[in-house]
Order: C-alpha cells, then sequence, then structure tokens
C-alpha cells in the first residue's frame, strides 16, 4: 500500500518531524559556510587595504618598501605567508577555492610592490641627478697643482744625470754593521767619526748608518770589475745639528771601478754634472783633503752660480762654493773586497742632496727642507 505526503519543510506540524529537522541543518552548516567566507574575505580585503595603506602612507625610500613587502609576503612571518598556512585547517572541499584567493591576493600583492620598488629607483635616480647636477654656467674651481720637495727634485735630476752616463743603482740601507759602516772602508778604530758622539748606534754592532758609502762594498763582494753604479740616494744619519747640519739628511755615493781609472775621469764627469744641476757656466776645482777611503782623496767646489766667481755672500767672497767630497778608491777598500788593486782602480764620490738643494734654490736654514711650510715649498718647482 503506498503513502502520498504532503509536506511543508520547516514546519513543526509535519507529519515528518525527522526530515523536518535534518533539513534545518542542512541551513544551519550553509548559514556558517557562508558567514566563514564573509569573514575570509573581509580578512582578504583588509589586507589589500593594509599594503594600500602602507604603500601610500609608509613606503618613502626603498628601504622603507622593503620591509613593507616583507610584512605581508614572507613565507615565514607575512600576513599572506600565514594564511596559506591555514589550509590545512580548512576542510579539504573548501581547500582549492581558499588556495585560489589566497594566490591572487598573493599576486595582486606582488604586482603592487613590484611597481612601487620601480617607482622608488625612478625616484631614487631623480634624487640622484639632482644631487649631482653641474651647472655648466658657474665659473671652475680653482684646483692648485702640488708640486715634488726639493730634495726629491734634486733626487731625480741626479739619478737622471748618472743614470744617462751609464751608471746602475745600487740599493742602500739604513742599518749596517760596523764592518760595512767603518772598517770595509779603512776607518780604523780610533778615527773620530766612530764615537759615540758622532755615531747613532743600535748596539755595539749595529747602527744607523753614516753615508751611503757602504753599498760600495756590498757591490764590490758581489761584483768584480768593471763597476759603475750609484748608490741610490737615501738617508743616512750623525750626530749633528746646525743650520747648516740635520742628524738626518740625503746622500748619493758614485762608484767607478775600471783598468786605469784617474782623477780625470773624476773631474770630466763632475764637470758634466754641475753643469746640468746649476748651469752651462759652472766650473769645479779640486782641493786635496783627506777621507780614509780614498787616496788621494779631494774636496769638489764648483764656482759661484750666484756671482759668477767674483764674490758675494753665497760664496763668503771667495768665487767658490764647497759641493762634495770625492777621490781615487783607497786600494786597502779594493783588497778588503777581493779586487786586486794593481789590476784595477776606482774613483769614488758622494753628494748631499740636502746641501745642493740649499745651493740651488737659496735655502738657507737646513731645517726648512723638514718642516713642510708651504710657504717655501711652492716656490721651488724645476718640474
Amino acid at each position: 500500500m503506498g503513502l502520498f505526503f504532503s509536506v511543508k519543510y520547516g514546519n513543526e506540524n509535519s507529519i515528518f518531524p525527522g526530515r523536518a529537522a535534518g533539513s534545518q541543518r542542512r541551513q544551519g552548516i550553509c548559514g556558517i559556510l557562508m558567514q566563514e567566507d564573509m569573514e575570509m574575505s573581509d580578512r582578504l580585503a583588509n589586507i589589500r587595504q593594509e599594503i594600500l595603506d602602507g604603500i601610500k602612507e609608509r613606503a618613502n625610500s626603498r628601504a622603507e618598501a622593503f620591509e613593507l613587502r616583507k610584512q605581508f609576503l614572507d613565507s615565514k612571518t607575512g600576513k599572506i605567508g600565514q594564511l596559506m598556512k591555514e589550509m590545512k585547517s580548512i576542510a579539504p572541499e573548501e581547500r582549492a577555492g581558499f588556495g585560489k584567493s589566497v594566490n591572487e591576493l598573493k599576486e595582486w600583492a606582488q604586482q603592487r610592490f613590484m611597481e612601487l620598488d620601480e617607482k622608488m629607483k625612478e625616484r631614487e635616480l631623480q634624487r640622484r641627478y639632482e644631487s649631482e647636477r653641474i651647472d655648466v654656467t658657474m665659473p671652475a674651481r680653482n684646483v692648485e697643482t702640488g708640486n715634488l720637495h726639493p730634495v726629491t727634485q734634486i733626487r731625480n735630476q741626479l739619478m737622471d744625470i748618472f743614470v744617462g752616463m751609464g751608471f746602475e743603482v745600487a740599493q742602500t740601507r739604513e742599518i749596517e754593521n760596523d764592518y760595512y759602516n767603518f772598517e770595509a772602508l779603512n776607518i780604523p778604530k780610533d778615527h773620530p767619526a766612530r764615537d759615540m758622539q758622532d755615531t747613532f748606534y743600535l748596539s755595539p754592532e749595529f747602527l744607523l748608518a753614516t753615508q751611503t758609502s757602504a753599498a760600495q762594498i756590498h757591490t764590490m763582494e758581489k761584483k768584480k770589475p768593471p763597476i759603475k753604479i750609484v748608490a741610490a740616494p737615501g738617508k743616512v744619519f750623525r750626530s749633528d745639528d746646525d743650520a747648516t747640519h740635520s742628524p738626518m739628511f740625503h746622500q748619493m755615493e758614485g762608484l767607478v771601478v775600471d783598468r786605469k781609472i784617474t782623477l780625470c775621469d773624476l773631474k770630466g764627469m763632475l764637470e758634466l754634472f754641475v753643469k746640468k744641476i746649476f748651469g752651462e757656466d759652472t766650473t769645479t776645482r779640486l782641493r786635496p783633503s783627506y777621507f780614509p777611503f780614498t787616496e788621494p782623496s779631494v774636496e769638489v767646489d764648483v764656482s759661484c752660480f750666484s756671482c759668477g766667481g767674483k764674490g758675494c755672500k753665497l760664496c763668503k767672497g771667495t768665487g767658490w762654493i764647497e759641493l762634495l767630497g770625492a777621490g781615487i778608491v783607497n786600494k786597502k777598500v779594493l783588497e778588503n773586497c777581493g779586487i786586486d788593486s794593481e789590476q784595477y782602480s776606482g774613483l769614488a764620490f758622494g753628494i748631499g742632496l740636502d746641501r745642493t738643494a740649499m745651493l740651488k734654490y737659496g735655502i738657507n736654514n737646513v731645517k726648512l727642507l723638514f718642516e713642510s711650510d708651504l710657504r717655501v715649498l711652492r716656490q721651488i718647482d724645476d718640474n
């Protein structure tokens, strides 16, 4: 026997109350889902608005834009990244829709931040253009050109002259031992130069070099004649301090060892040197002197380039100015280095760079070379 029912769902007087209750449950579930969808939509909309507000109010530089982007898109701490972590709590049948909504928000945010970054780049570039703009109508800045120190200028000139004569350059040392500084140069134990008052001793064996002559000994020990070297201008030290002397000064020495070297070779070479330094009208004269490492020894004077030899304050009325010491290398010095003094002879000379600079440039006190006074240094420029 069949039964036919007339049912009004939701009517409490229905003859099938169970079916009515099921309908109410379905309606309740749908309502909850709709409410959750609305809440999720509101959350996504709020995040969108937060991003727009942040871009408008807080993103004034690329650094600030980066921090804002990180606040929303960072995979671990960003707000959109946190939404993706909620996927596991979503009902399986709702995950696809949820994931799609979150991904759309993520893509939208990435596009906004990409556009923002481009704007920030353009803005920073514009600021850089503004800060680096050059007004070509403004007068140029006055840039002063420096010049080399007088001693350096003399050093360069001497090197050019002697290297041009065929000399090789030997290196010097600022610290020497007693043998190379004194004994090998035929300076006896009782010589005044070896006193504590004249030499800066570091120990009984080592001292600050008092001349660059030791470079000659090092060279002759390593190399056999013919030898033609200048000891690279270096610092030497002596316990001496007045208007024309300094405890530290610069010196350059020359050495030539070959067969039949005489004072005539020395005279001719120094004539060329002084003409290039002080002028073509300058001449030299040799006066007998004494140095333990040369025999015979000479003092080399130059004709006064200020008065032309007539006598003035610079040359003290003599017409001549003492410049350097030189001579024929003592046979004992050659023999100390293993060179046959019967077959070979040599010439040697030593030039004080500071004294040469003082004479050439009219400097009356050696201390002016060490005080870095630009009022003095600016006046001297041979370059």
